[in-house]
C-alpha cells in the first residue's frame, strides 16, 4: 500500500489554488493541412479547468474535441499545426515548449486516455511494461518500478495484478484493457488526466464502471479530468462543467445542470431533445435537421445557422462571440434572449 500511497500524495500540495484554474485555454486554433489548403479544424477555443474537476468537451464527431484535447499536450498529426493562442498549465504555456519539455509534461504532469485501447497498447509488451514505460527516468518515491505499477494497476480496480502484470492486452477483456489504459495515465500521478471517448468500445455496463472509476479517481487523487464525449448522458452522470463544440467552436458552456436545464443555443438544445427521456410512448425523438459543415465549407456567420430553425438574417453575417447569459453560462447565439424556452420547443 506504501506505492499505492506514493502515487495519491505525490504533489500533493501543487495541485492549485482551489479558487482559480489549473488549466487555462485561450484562443486555441488549430489548422490541417490537406491539399496545399489550410483548413480550419479548432478556432478560437477558449475555457479553464479548476482543480479536481471533470470538465466535459462535448459536440457531434467532427466538432473538434479530440482535436483540441491533443493539442494541449502537442500530439497532433504531421499535417496539423497549432495557428494560435495559449494553454497556461502550472505557470507555463504548453503550445511554447519544445518537443523535449513536452516530454516531461506529458505522462508525469498530464496523462492521457485514448478512445480505443486496443489500438492504443502495444500488443507485443506485457501489461506491466507498459505501464512502466511512463515511469522510466522519473522518481519513484523509494519504491520499484514493478511496485508503482503493482499500485496503479489495484488503484483502477485490476483483479488479480500480479497475475495480469505479465499478461498482453489480447488477453484482456475490452474493460480491462480500459482499466490498463487508466492505469498508464496514472501512474505518474498527474495532476491533469484526458480522457478521449474513454467509454466508446465499451457495453453499457462496462460502460458505467469506467465512469464511476474516473469519478473516483479524480475525487480520491484529486485529479482534474477533461472528458471528451458525444453522449450527453455521460455528461450528466460525471461532469460539474461542460463546453458544445459545433465546427471547431465553442458555443456554449457552463455548470452542467444550468446548460441541461435551460440551454441557450439552438445546438445544445437540439442534443438535448435527441436523447431518450422516458418511455417510448412519450413520443418520436428529435433529431437536429442537415449534417456538420466539412472542413472545406465552414459557413460564414454562425456555423450552425444552416440547420438552426431560429436563424435570422443577422446570423449569417458574422461569428457571434460569446457572451454572458447568466453567471458563469455563455453561449454564441445572438437570439438567447428571445429564447428563454428553447429547450422545450
Amino acid at each position: 500500500m506504501a506505492a499505492e500511497k506514493a502515487i495519491i500524495d505525490r504533489d500533493a500540495g501543487g495541485k492549485g489554488d482551489a479558487a482559480g484554474s489549473i488549466l487555462t485555454v485561450r484562443d486555441l486554433a488549430v489548422a490541417y493541412r490537406r491539399g496545399g489548403r489550410a483548413l480550419d479544424v479548432v478556432n478560437g477555443v477558449s475555457f479553464d479547468v479548476r482543480p479536481g474537476e471533470i470538465f466535459g468537451l462535448v459536440g457531434e464527431s467532427g466538432s473538434g474535441k479530440s482535436t483540441v484535447i491533443r493539442s494541449l499536450i502537442q500530439l497532433l498529426p504531421a499535417n496539423a499545426a497549432i495557428g494560435g493562442g495559449s494553454v497556461d498549465f502550472a505557470g507555463r504555456d504548453l503550445l511554447r515548449l519544445g518537443e523535449r519539455e513536452m516530454r516531461q509534461v506529458r505522462g508525469r504532469d498530464i496523462g492521457m486516455v485514448f478512445q480505443d485501447p486496443l489500438n492504443s497498447l502495444n500488443p507485443v509488451m506485457t501489461v506491466g511494461a507498459q505501464i512502466g514505460e511512463t515511469l522510466r527516468g522519473a522518481e519513484s518515491a523509494g519504491q520499484s518500478r514493478r511496485e508503482r505499477v503493482l499500485a496503479a494497476m489495484r488503484l483502477v480496480h485490476i483483479p488479480d495484478p500480479e497475475r495480469l502484470y505479465g499478461a498482453y492486452p489480447h488477453e484482456l477483456s475490452g474493460g480491462l484493457r480500459q482499466r490498463v489504459a487508466i492505469a498508464i495515465a496514472l501512474v505518474a500521478s498527474p495532476k491533469l488526466l484526458l480522457a478521449d471517448e474513454p467509454t466508446t468500445a465499451l457495453d453499457v455496463t462496462i460502460q458505467d464502471q469506467i465512469l464511476k472509476l474516473l469519478m473516483e479517481l479524480s475525487g480520491r487523487l484529486g485529479m482534474s479530468v477533461i472528458l471528451v464525449t458525444h453522449d450527453l448522458g455521460v455528461v450528466a452522470q460525471t461532469c460539474r462543467r461542460v463546453a458544445v463544440l459545433y465546427a471547431g467552436r465553442i458555443v456554449e458552456s457552463g455548470p452542467v445542470e444550468r446548460v441541461f436545464a435551460r440551454p441557450a443555443h439552438p445546438y445544445t438544445a437540439g442534443l438535448l431533445q435527441s436523447i431518450p427521456r422516458g418511455p417510448a410512448s412519450e413520443g418520436r425523438l428529435k433529431g437536429i435537421g442537415g449534417t456538420p459543415p466539412s472542413l472545406d465549407s465552414i459557413p460564414a456567420g454562425c456555423p450552425f445557422h444552416p440547420r438552426c430553425a431560429f436563424a435570422i438574417e443577422a446570423c449569417r453575417a458574422g461569428q457571434p462571440p460569446l457572451v454572458a447569459q447568466e453567471a458563469n453560462h455563455l453561449t454564441a447565439c445572438i437570439r438567447h434572449g428571445d429564447l428563454p424556452d428553447l429547450a422545450h420547443v
